[in-house]
């Protein structure tokens, strides 16, 4: 198992300035210039470029998500007035996109479609609420969103499984939000450890088993995630993981 990776905590500290000092990899948009001349404190969190901007409209949080629309990154949380940026680190993302491949190849080899939606913008106004998840999938409600170009959550189905890369702290606390748009199932990797999650009324319990793939336990894809680390190997890892599936399906 590999060791577990270390949470940063975030602080607070109290101008637009300290922000400016701060050399965040984060585009200032339009209306992060609008956010950073209001504020008189800003969180933030080094060195995983995290902050977290109080008393932030819903307007001003839809116009940054069309100024940021066409970017990678950051990724943006919104809690009712709370708004949290997030720019990802390389071993983030390494965990990330390795859990990305874990769940297209079981896709693929038991043969179940689905829609790969990455960290598509998810937001509902009537619950000041928006996410952008590390990954997310839609499985069992696939058919119910393909070939849509835009998703409504107040209509469309919300993702029914959403891929939480865990290793740094959040000041927003992304499980009741979750719940509150209705995620049937989460996946949190910290580093370590994997923690499945599935909505049970309005709130998530934690399962041995995922709900989107019966076949996966949570100790089958720490040791997927391990052998990605130990071996270094793309086309082995692969392999492996067809391998698996094939003897256990």
């Amino acid at each position: 198992m590999a060791a577990s990776c270390p949470r940063r905590k975030i602080e607070w500290i109290n101008s637009a300035q300290d922000y400016h000092s701060s050399s965040f990899p984060i585009p200032e948009t339009g209306a992060l210039r609008v956010i950073l001349g209001a504020m008189e404190t800003v969180a933030v969190s080094l060195p995983d470029t995290t902050i977290v901007l109080p008393n932030v409209s819903w307007e001003t949080y839809e116009k940054l998500t069309d100024d940021l629309a066409d970017t990678a990154a950051p990724r943006l949380t919104y809690e009712q007035g709370l708004l949290e940026i997030l720019s990802p680190t390389m071993e983030h993302e390494e965990f990330n996109r390795t859990t990305n491949l874990i769940v297209e190849i079981v896709a693929a080899e038991l043969d179940v479609r689905i829609d790969i939606l990455g960290s598509t913008t998810f937001k509902r106004q009537d619950v000041a609420r928006g996410f952008e998840p590390d990954s997310c999938f839609y499985v069992a409600s696939a058919e119910r969103v393909r070939g849509k170009k835009r998703l409504d959550l107040s209509i469309d189905p919300p993702p029914d499984l959403i891929i939480e890369i865990d290793i740094t702290s959040s000041s927003i606390a992304k499980m009741p939000l979750f719940a509150s748009m209705g995620v049937p199932e989460v996946w949190r990797y910290d580093g370590s450890s994997l923690r499945i999650s599935k909505l049970r009324g309005s709130e998530y319990v934690s399962s041995d088993k995922s709900l989107a793939f019966p076949i996966l336990t949570s100790r089958v894809l720490e040791d997927f995630l391990t052998k990605s680390q130990e071996w270094e190997d793309h086309p082995r890892l692969v392999r492996f993981i067809r391998d698996w599936v094939a003897a256990n399906r």
